[in-house]
């Protein structure tokens, strides 16, 4: 393989050994990881619902981790109600005609968010409109948010309940830590509430 290649490679993987032993050193990272997964865990047990919403590669994310929660992680058990918010396309395009693409989360957040649910909206900037949007109406129902988002936060750093905020300010590296972070989640969540070992 050409040199310039394998110097892209070993770079990659530098970077992304950096992130995640930044990430495990991180101590108020784990409290954070233990916060999340007990918001989570009694709003199913109140009847509540989890939602994700994001761009991109984050609405990637979405509904990855929705689709853990309601089919299984690690073992067989019921499933868990979430919804990705970045599926319909009948919604997304009927409320980005009718209100602008800024709405197409804040506008399912009012028609389908309760008081009690959690929502988790990712942003590798942290600015994306549609997400700052959806916090706001979600703040205004009373559903717990939950931010994920690079190392500067944005403007949803300060407007979240609890906010992940990856360790590195380049998009990849960010997405990385963040689906580390979802997989966590859901493996912490599905043992905590059916009291499987996760292994």
């Amino acid at each position: 393989m050409a040199d310039h290649l394998n110097g892209y490679i070993e770079a990659e993987f530098d970077k992304s050994i950096k992130l995640l032993t930044a990430m495990s050193a991180d101590a108020a990272l784990r409290e954070l990881i233990s916060r999340a997964v007990t918001l989570s865990v009694e709003a199913f047990r109140r009847g509540n619902k989890l939602m994700f919403a994001g761009n991109g590669g984050s609405a990637a994310d979405a509904q990855h981790w929705a689709g853990e929660l309601v089919s299984r992680f690690h073992f067989d058990r019921p499933g868990l109600p979430a919804i990705a918010l970045t599926t319909d396309t009948s919604i997304l395009t009927a409320i980005g005609n009718d209100y602008g693409y800024d709405y197409v989360f804040a506008r399912q957040v009012e028609a389908l968010g309760r008081k009690g649910d959690v929502i988790f909206v990712i942003s590798t900037s942290g600015n994306s409109k549609n997400i700052l949007r959806a916090i706001e109406a979600a703040r205004a129902i009373g559903i717990v948010v939950i931010g994920f988002t690079g190392h500067e936060g944005g403007k949803m750093a300060e407007l979240c309940d609890l906010c992940f905020r990856m360790p590195s300010s380049e998009t990849p590296k960010v997405q990385e830590g963040h689906e580390f972070i979802g997989h966590l989640l859901c493996g912490l969540i599905e043992q905590e509430i059916f009291g499987h070992g996760a292994h």
